[in-house]
């Protein structure tokens, strides 16, 4: 199986010539999740579009990949915070800066005050008002099966694999990729993946300050909801990097915090820093340890993601051994019997004995802007009726400069 060879930085690229070529390279003719989901093109697939939801809403919302602050005109944003504002712990400081260089040499490790996961891999908060963080799954010979940082833009190849296996995930989605790839995040939800938040622009959480840390949850929570119409009640900070002043900020959102035990390091590849050889032995060892009987009392969650070609790929090449290593592979929340995993009731996740018994999907009406029977990805946007022409308006020129940013990760 060949999936498309774009990673975040290459999909910012190909989205500028196609803005550059727009009038005869790759012109865009889908205007509904349905068609999207058909290109098979990698290319046309990371062509930027239009979706007039969006556009519209941009006013509303930082600046795309940029670190959010709260927008000193939006008064619901400002009446959320200090609403929760009141319960963020004042004691506890920003570590370091949101580009991971963490200047506080004094932080004592050993008494992990703040219980700093990126120091110690804490996950049970020292503030008893605070919920413990999801590092494990209660299921026995169980993987908790989800990737982070879609919707990735040539992500259909590795979507299709997923559908023809029958196998719902819980996807991790960044604020300003949903804004990015409207159309991708709506396939995802329309085929069952559970969705969770990943931040506004993917940085390190305990750099921001508590309103910037609060503006990147708070924005990518409401891209998700204009989006795909529900209001996520989990997420995933980006790098693990999240302590009990980050922790109360998103129990002030209703965000449940899940993180991992084990990692594939798959994200480094692109980077140069960790070889593919490398990667494949942290799967390896991963499934070893299922083999041996590591995870026969309690489940386990593993790092992976939606990032580039390397990832999906890999992701795509170790199912197999995934589904020979472990009784189950299920989203997060079906681990945790989470029927109702968004704040709106439209939408459910089937029990984990009715997953496992092979109802993976219940209720996946959650989209506001397209429709689907349970396990299809022939929805069509009721928002986006209106073609692309070869003459790109103002408002599309807008749109993809202010969204054609790199991931850095």
């Amino acid at each position: 199986m060949r999936l498309p060879v774009f990673s975040p930085k290459f999909t910012a690229i190909a989205a500028l010539v196609g803005l550059i070529n727009f009038n005869s390279v790759h012109a865009r003719t889908a205007t509904s999740e349905g068609d999207e989901a058909q290109i098979t093109d990698p290319v046309e697939e990371c062509t930027a579009y239009y979706y007039a939801p969006v556009t519209d809403a941009l006013d509303g919302f930082p600046t795309i990949w940029q670190p959010a602050s709260i927008l000193s005109n939006d008064t619901e944003a400002l009446n959320t915070w200090a609403n929760i504002s009141q319960s963020v712990p004042t004691n506890i400081y920003p570590h370091g800066d949101i580009y991971g260089d963490w200047n506080d040499t004094s932080y004592n490790v050993a008494s992990d005050p703040d219980c700093w996961w990126t120091k110690s891999l804490c996950t049970t908060p020292k503030l008893s008002s605070l919920p413990s963080d999801i590092a494990s799954i209660p299921e026995p010979e169980t993987m908790g099966y989800g990737f982070d940082d879609g919707p990735n833009c040539s992500h259909n190849a590795f979507y299709d694999y997923l559908l023809e296996q029958n196998q719902k995930a819980t996807m991790f989605f960044i604020g300003s990729n949903v804004l990015d790839w409207p159309y991708e995040a709506m396939r995802a939800i329309d085929e069952g993946h559970e969705i969770c938040a990943h931040t506004w622009s993917h940085h390190y959480m305990t750099g921001f300050s508590s309103e910037d840390a609060f503006a990147e949850l708070y924005y990518s929570i409401k891209a998700i909801k204009l989006v795909l119409g529900v209001t996520p009640t989990c997420w995933r900070p980006p790098f693990g990097d999240v302590d009990d002043r980050i922790r109360a900020i998103a129990e002030g959102l209703g965000l449940q915090t899940i993180i991992w035990q084990y990692d594939s390091f798959d994200w480094e590849e692109q980077s140069g820093n960790i070889t593919a050889a490398q990667v494949y032995a942290n799967y390896d060892n991963f499934i070893a340890k299922a083999g041996n009987g590591t995870f026969d009392s309690e489940g386990s969650i593993m790092l992976t993601h939606e990032l580039n070609n390397f990832t999906m790929q890999t992701a795509v090449t170790y199912y197999p051994k995934l589904k020979d290593a472990f009784k189950y592979l299920v989203p997060v929340g079906v681990a945790l019997n989470k029927t109702q995993p968004y704040v709106e009731t439209n939408y459910s996740l089937p029990t984990f004995s009715e997953y496992v018994a092979g109802t993976t999907t219940t209720n996946s009406s959650g989209s506001s802007n397209s429709t689907t029977s349970s396990g299809s990805s022939t929805s069509q946007s009721s928002s986006a009726t209106a073609a692309l022409s070869h003459t790109m308006d103002s408002t599309l020129f807008a749109m993809i400069f202010l969204g054609i940013f790199v991931l850095a990760v």
